[in-house]
Formats: C-alpha cells, sequence, structure tokens
C-alpha cells in the first residue's frame, strides 16, 4: 500500500508539470517572450531601420555614385596655385544628383545656421546627408564643439571666411588674411582641410579669386538653387532642379522654420525630380 501510495503521489506530481509543458509547447514564441520582450521585439522591427519616415520623408534617397560617372569638364575645381580659383554654382556630371550646401556663422557673439537646430545634427547623422558647411569663424569660442559634432557626423567642414565681411574693394592682402586665417584655424585646431570657399553673402570680386588660390582654395562655391521657406528659388533658368546643381539651404529667421524642416521640404523636391543627394567635395 505505501508503494502504490507513493506512485499515485508521484503522478500526481508530474501531471500538472507535463500538462504545462504541452500547453507551454503550443504558445506563440512572441507571447513566450512576454509582453515587454515583444514590445521591444516591434519596437526594432522594419520601422525602426527606416529613419527617413522619422525625418518625413516617403521613400530612402538613393545612394549616390561611388564618385563621378566621368571626369568633370571645364569649369570644376583646379589644383591650387595654378590660378585664380574659378567659380561654380553647378558641377558638370550625368549622375543624378545634386549638392545640399549650408553657411555658419561664428563671428564675434553672432551665430546662425545649423545651431540654431541642434537636432539639425541628429537628421544629417542618422540620414547620412552628404551635406558642405561653409564655416566663418569656427575655430575659437563654443563654434569649434559645434563644427566637431557636424563633422563627426559626417558633414564635409569648408571655409567662409573668418570675420565674415564683404570682400568686394578690399584690398588683396586683407582678403588672403581673412581667407588665410579661417584655413589655419580649421586646420590647426581641428584638424581639417577645406579646399573650397563660399564668399561671405555670395560676393567676390578678381582679387577674391587669387586670394583664394594663394590660400589653397581649389574653387570658390556659389549656388544655382537657395531653399526658402516653402520653395526654391533659382539664380538663373531653367527654374528646375537639374544633375549637378549646387543648392544653398539656411534658416530663415522671418519665418521661424528650423533647418530641419526646410530640409526635408527640399530632400522632397530633389526625390520629385529623381534625383539624390551626393558629396560635393566628391566631385571637386
Amino acid at each position: 500500500m505505501r508503494r502504490g501510495g507513493s506512485l499515485r503521489c508521484l503522478a500526481a506530481v508530474l501531471a500538472p508539470a507535463l500538462l504545462l509543458t504541452g500547453c507551454a509547447q503550443s504558445v506563440d514564441p512572441i507571447e513566450r517572450l512576454g509582453k515587454k520582450a515583444a514590445q521591444r521585439v516591434r519596437q526594432h522591427g522594419p520601422d525602426a531601420d527606416e529613419p527617413y519616415r522619422h525625418w518625413g520623408l516617403a521613400a530612402p534617397l538613393t545612394h549616390p555614385p561611388a564618385r563621378p560617372a566621368r571626369p568633370l569638364s571645364t569649369g570644376s575645381a583646379r589644383a591650387p596655385g595654378t590660378g585664380p580659383a574659378p567659380v561654380l554654382d553647378h558641377v558638370a556630371t550625368r549622375d543624378k544628383v545634386v549638392f545640399l550646401t549650408y553657411d555658419d556663422t561664428y563671428a564675434g557673439t553672432f551665430a546662425d545656421g545649423a545651431e540654431q537646430d541642434p537636432r539639425f545634427i541628429d537628421m544629417v547623422r542618422e540620414l547620412r546627408l552628404p551635406v558642405s558647411m561653409f564655416v566663418t569663424g569656427a575655430g575659437a569660442g563654443h563654434g569649434r564643439a559645434h563644427t566637431v559634432r557636424l563633422s563627426s557626423a559626417g558633414a564635409g567642414i569648408e571655409n567662409r571666411t573668418r570675420g565674415h565681411q564683404a570682400l568686394p574693394g578690399v584690398s588683396y592682402a586683407e582678403q588672403r588674411a581673412e581667407i588665410c586665417a579661417q584655413q589655419h584655424a580649421l586646420r590647426s585646431r581641428l584638424g581639417l582641410h577645406p579646399r573650397l570657399l563660399r564668399p561671405p553673402y555670395g560676393a567676390y570680386d578678381a582679387v577674391t579669386l587669387r586670394a583664394a588660390a594663394a590660400c589653397g582654395i581649389s574653387a570658390v562655391v556659389l549656388w544655382r538653387a537657395a531653399m526658402g521657406p516653402r520653395t526654391l528659388t533659382f539664380t538663373r533658368g531653367p527654374h528646375l532642379l537639374r544633375p549637378g546643381d549646387i543648392v544653398s539651404l539656411n534658416p530663415d529667421g522671418a519665418s521661424g522654420r528650423a533647418l530641419r524642416e526646410r530640409t526635408t521640404r527640399l530632400l522632397r523636391s530633389v526625390q520629385e525630380r529623381g534625383l539624390t543627394v551626393a558629396r560635393l567635395e566628391d566631385y571637386l
């Protein structure tokens, strides 16, 4: 009796365990993870790997070619010191790409550009936007840290002079000092080697081009299109984006629109034209 009773007791103990084991095998794997674990899985689903949705785009940006499809024709950048730096607002290329450029100013206590919209750096990093930032006075103060963050996010850092003064009519010595001083600051303090110059206000003269070349600049970069609060404006026709266009996109204090919002509007226009964004430095 004692042996039979022991067997009955063992069976009573094992039965619930076997029942639970059988049930566990029929439970959906996601349910077995538990509610919190399942939520983590959903958060890391397809949408989590699509940052373009987070930044307001309907589709990801097409990857640009690894390098220009063919050598650039007359009007492209030249080796520094071989003559006056050329002026460009468009790159001669058959690739279906445009180039996004921004201006950042750190002159004295005045600052504008990407720093007014700190999340813009997150946008550049997450979308891997190949943008070019033309920086003034970034060699000191808070501008230095901001420029480092932009560079770390993947932005190209280029020259916009030291003090953001209009260059036309200024002597060769003064123009050269403005350009070369910024070259030196970016190189010595941040380890950067800019090759491109955007003169303040887009204004230059023949002296500017000679001074720029003497400072190691290979091209003076303007723009053929600029992104306004809502639409693109063009410096010359035709009034639509074309492959090789250099686009200027800067904050508009009057409208109060964040830089990232205006960038999203521009990227939508780029995609509608069947284009994508490439790094200007790869083509010049």
